[in-house]
This record gives structure tokens, C-alpha cells and sequence, in this order.
């Protein structure tokens, strides 16, 4: 099967790294044009929008909320219009509980704002663009942890996740009638930049113990899904969370 995004204006934010790189890899190679979202690597998102029709870059620090809230409007401003969000962009910071309070209420703070405010701030910006123009489509990638739980020193990663979730099942059910769809894709561990510093400090070992397969998910192996998402032709899954964790956490 060969989809044909060729007509699709996409938006994934954190597209410079890992996954989110990957899938904005594969939608320029489905034909999207693709709103490449960044931070601080402005040559790597020049290079990779540039590898695509018509894509262009967009720099935004999501853990402002201005600037979260000024995404979606610049995107449209540029490229006039927007079909689907990939709500990509997070981090992940160690935070033991014995860490002094200022540092640990930082984290805690830090972690909420980019990987769940930022979603919920461009989500409803983006939903507001879909209901004007009869659709549109929005992919979380959340994470294994949302369901599961993370280690104790990622127990703000784990909320965090865990909210877009939420967010997307209520986006899901509230927005359906005006043509919004929204999905969750939960991957486990995948050998990203993210997932290094787990490995660093707990050691890969530790990180396959679950795995059934013979190796950690690759980028790669999460990305097709999405564009399959971003395509339409899975649309009656709206609602639905994708785990991508090689049976790591079996629901």
C-alpha cells in the first residue's frame, strides 16, 4: 500500500531528533509538506525541511507558553493552512526524590510544560484551524510509561505522558462531530538521544529486560504507523492508543 500525502500539510514538533526526526523523514517521503518544528538546532532543521517539497522550519521554545500558543498561528501564516499535529516534542529529567525541593519542583515543572501544556496549548489552537476548515488530525507521542509507570527518578515523565493520553481521548470524544481525530502512539524504549541517558545511567541491560523481541524499537519502527494516521485511512481508531513497545508492557 502506497500512501500519498502529496495534498497534507503537516506540523511535527521535536523534529530534529529521534523519533520525531523520523517521522518527519517519513512524511516528506509520503509527499508531505511538513512544518519542521525546532528549538536550537536551526541547521538541522533547515537541512531536513529542505530534503522535502515546500517544507519549512518554525522555532519555538515549548516550554514558553507563548510560544507554544504562537506555533500553530505561524505555521498557518506560512503555509496556509494545516491538515494534522504531531505532538512529538519532551524531554525526560532525572529527578530522585532526594533532591532539594527547588530542583525537584523545577523538574517537575519543566517536564509538564513541554511535554503536556505545550500539547494541550498547540492542540487547541490546531482544533480551533480544524473546526474552520471541516478536519483535521492530531498524533501524541506519548509513551509506555503512561500506563505502566516509569522508575522512580521519571515519575514527572510518567505524569506528563500519561496526560496527553487523556488529552487525546477527550479530544477524541469532544471534537469527533467537527471532524478532529486524534490518536496516541506509546512507544517503550527506543534508541533515541532520550532514551541514552536512561541507558547511561542504568545500563541497557536493564532496558531490554522486558523486550521479546531481540532489539530496543528503532525510530523507524514507530514513524510508518504515524503516517498511516496523519493518511486518514485509519480514522475509526480515533481515541485509540498504539503501543510500540516489543511486548515490554502488554495491555
Amino acid at each position: 500500500m502506497k500512501i500519498d500525502l502529496s495534498e497534507s500539510i503537516v506540523l511535527v514538533t521535536g523534529a530534529t531528533r529521534g523519533i520525531g526526526r523520523s517521522i518527519t523523514e517519513h512524511l516528506i517521503k509520503a509527499g508531505a509538506r511538513v512544518a519542521v518544528h525546532y528549538n536550537q538546532s536551526a541547521e538541522a532543521a533547515a537541512a531536513l525541511a529542505a530534503t522535502g517539497s515546500k517544507c519549512d522550519t518554525f522555532k519555538a521554545d515549548l516550554s514558553l507558553p507563548d510560544e507554544s500558543r504562537g506555533l500553530v498561528s505561524r505555521v498557518l501564516d506560512k503555509m496556509g493552512t494545516l491538515d494534522a499535529v504531531i505532538n512529538n516534542a519532551g524531554i525526560a529529567e532525572s529527578a530522585p526524590i532526594d533532591l532539594d525541593d527547588t530542583t525537584w519542583e523545577s523538574n517537575w515543572r519543566n517536564t509538564l510544560e513541554v511535554n503536556l501544556t505545550a500539547s494541550g496549548v498547540i492542540s487547541r489552537a490546531a482544533i480551533r484551524h480544524f473546526q474552520s476548515v471541516g478536519g483535521g488530525r492530531i498524533v501524541f507521542v506519548s509513551s509506555r510509561a503512561a500506563f505502566r509507570g516509569d522508575t522512580v527518578d521519571y515519575m514527572s515523565y510518567a505524569a506528563s505522558k500519561g496526560g496527553m493520553v487523556s488529552l487525546s481521548k477527550s479530544i477524541a470524544r469532544g471534537f469527533g462531530k467537527d471532524g478532529v481525530k486524534s490518536f496516541v502512539i506509546a512507544p517503550g524504549f527506543t534508541r533515541t538521544e532520550l532514551a541514552d541517558d536512561f541507558i547511561r545511567q542504568y545500563g541497557e541491560e536493564l532496558a531490554m529486560k522486558d523486550v521479546a523481541l531481540n532489539r530496543l524499537t528503532e525510530p523507524d519502527d514507530i514513524s510508518p504507523m504515524v503516517v498511516l494516521l496523519v493518511s486518514g485511512l485509519a480514522d475509526h481508531a480515533t481515541g485509540t492508543s498504539i503501543d510500540f513497545n516489543a511486548a515490554s508492557y502488554v495491555r
